[in-house]
């Protein structure tokens, strides 16, 4: 037998072996540095944070109401006719210069303050005066074309009813306060907006801005929450369930332009800022100013943009093809928000078209930086206006059709109806009240009137009794 000793003896020398055998096969890192060729590490290009250029589209992009109007041109209004001589008789008391002949076979059918018109008293003792044309020789009442037109409920209560849904109260409120009957109350809703929208179209045109803010605040609708949703399912289904409201003021002079109703998508974007198009005139173009979403620049792109032709880059070859791009002094800028968890981390501002020094030479005139404030606190006066867009109410709409109705009484409302406070005028010299407070030292100011489009402030009675003329007048009211 191997003794103990000669065995661990054996046992180092061969663990002794192993290592020298290994290291002599093991390469070392100077033979691999000399037998192979060093390769250079290539690092990644970083891309550049400065912003290029906008190259332009290679086609126009397309817009629902633009290719709709192509289609199907407005008519051209009817030649106006001379006004009508002066008579030799009294002259009339009445003012007829806010009223038009509506007959069909007239000349003047449509025309303001021709002089065809005349006062024929009350027919069979009504509240409501009747007028003469004395072109065509008909007779037609005071309030034909309007909401009151054969109504037998007082003027002031219907008024007092669109008062209540204007400042916010739902319909069924409404209704007990008045004690009427809910659809009573629905479809004086459904004539005012019809009516109200005419009145906004006729007098929203050719308006002068340097600003407009767009933004869209949501409104759950009752048709779509089945049973009860939580506050963060609901969150969660903004973007394709809920309509949205889509807004656009000028900041300036706090004038709601455009107001609608439908889906966060490429085409409603398109759809408001057509609107706002139609609403500006034809020389104006102002600084945009929205959030983060992107299909705005879309938007605003179409129908504020132009067919160039680029450069030539080669002596030879095809040209270029022609490329849709912004109008030379069109300005756009976004605020995009970070929010995480439901709580805003972080706001930087990104400029899209133009230049940060035009943008905030723009600015500088009313002291602002780039913000949509504005808007948000508009957002903010129509959930407390509408109850149909209120939050945690019970007052939703059922569709989206009894929403728009909403927004059509208080879009109209809003601009000639509701004082601004920030838009005050201080009066030359203190004028006494009635009563014994104390003397007034500001003239109340709407947005329509700071906009010049009006001169005083609309009462409701005022605007409902307003009828709207057929087509634009060579003159404004």
């Amino acid at each position: 037998m191997i003794p103990h000793l000669l065995f661990y003896q054996l046992a180092i020398l061969g663990l002794l072996w192993l290592f020298v055998m290994l290291h002599a096969a093991w390469p070392s890192r100077c033979a691999t540095a000399q037998g192979t060729s060093a390769t250079p590490i290539i690092r990644r290009r970083q891309r550049s944070k400065e912003l290029k250029p906008f190259a332009g589209l290679t086609h126009k992009p397309s817009c629902a109401l633009c290719e709709h109007e192509t289609a199907h041109p407005q008519l051209r209004p009817p030649v106006r006719p001379d006004p009508m001589p002066p008579t030799h008789r009294r002259p009339r008391e009445i003012d007829t210069s806010r009223h038009f002949c509506p007959h069909d076979g007239c000349d003047y059918r449509g025309w303001l303050g021709l002089g065809n018109l005349r006062a024929n008293g009350h027919p069979s003792g009504g509240p409501w005066r009747q007028f003469h044309c004395t072109a065509c020789e008909g007779y037609f009442l005071e309030t034909h074309g309007t909401l009151f037109h054969g109504k037998r409920t007082s003027v002031e209560r219907i008024v007092h009813v669109l008062a209540c849904l204007a400042e916010g109260l739902g319909i069924r409120a409404t209704a007990r306060v008045f004690e009427v009957d809910p659809n009573t109350v629905l479809g004086w809703l459904v004539e005012a907006a019809e009516q109200l929208e005419a009145f906004s179209r006729y007098f929203l045109c050719d308006v002068h801005i340097g600003q407009l803010q767009l933004d869209e605040l949501y409104a759950v609708l009752s048709a779509v929450k089945d049973g009860e949703v939580s506050e963060d399912e609901a969150i969660e289904r903004l973007e394709q369930s809920p309509q949205w409201v889509w807004v656009a003021v000028d900041p300036e002079s706090k004038l709601l332009l455009a107001i609608d109703v439908g889906k966060r998508t490429l085409a409603m974007a398109q759809r408001v800022v057509h609107q706002v198009a139609q609403v500006l005139a034809p020389d104006c173009v102002p600084l945009f100013l929205t959030d983060g979403f992107r299909e705005y620049m879309t938007a605003v792109l179409t129908h504020f943009g132009q067919w160039m032709q680029p450069a030539r880059r080669r002596a030879q070859g095809p040209a270029p093809q022609p490329r849709w791009m912004p109008l030379p002094h069109l300005l756009y800028a976004q605020v995009v928000k970070t929010v995480r968890r439901r709580r805003l981390v972080r706001v930087h501002h990104r400029v899209v078209f133009g230049t940060l020094e035009a943008v905030h030479q723009v600015l500088a005139a009313c002291g602002w930086q780039i913000n949509t404030a504005f808007i948000e606190r508009v957002n903010l006066s129509i959930r407390q206006h509408v109850a149909a867009v209120g939050r945690r109410v019970s007052t939703l709409c059922k569709g989206e059709e009894g929403l728009r109705q909403q927004l059509a009484l208080y879009h109209t409302y809003y601009n000639f109806s509701l004082p601004h406070a920030s838009l005050r005028q201080v009066l030359p010299q203190s004028e006494p009240t009635k009563g014994m407070g104390s003397a007034r030292q500001w003239r109340p100011c709407t947005p329509a009137m700071a906009a010049g489009l009006t001169d005083h402030v609309w009462t409701l009675r005022e605007v409902l009794l307003f009828r709207v003329p057929p087509w634009p007048q060579p003159q404004a009211l």
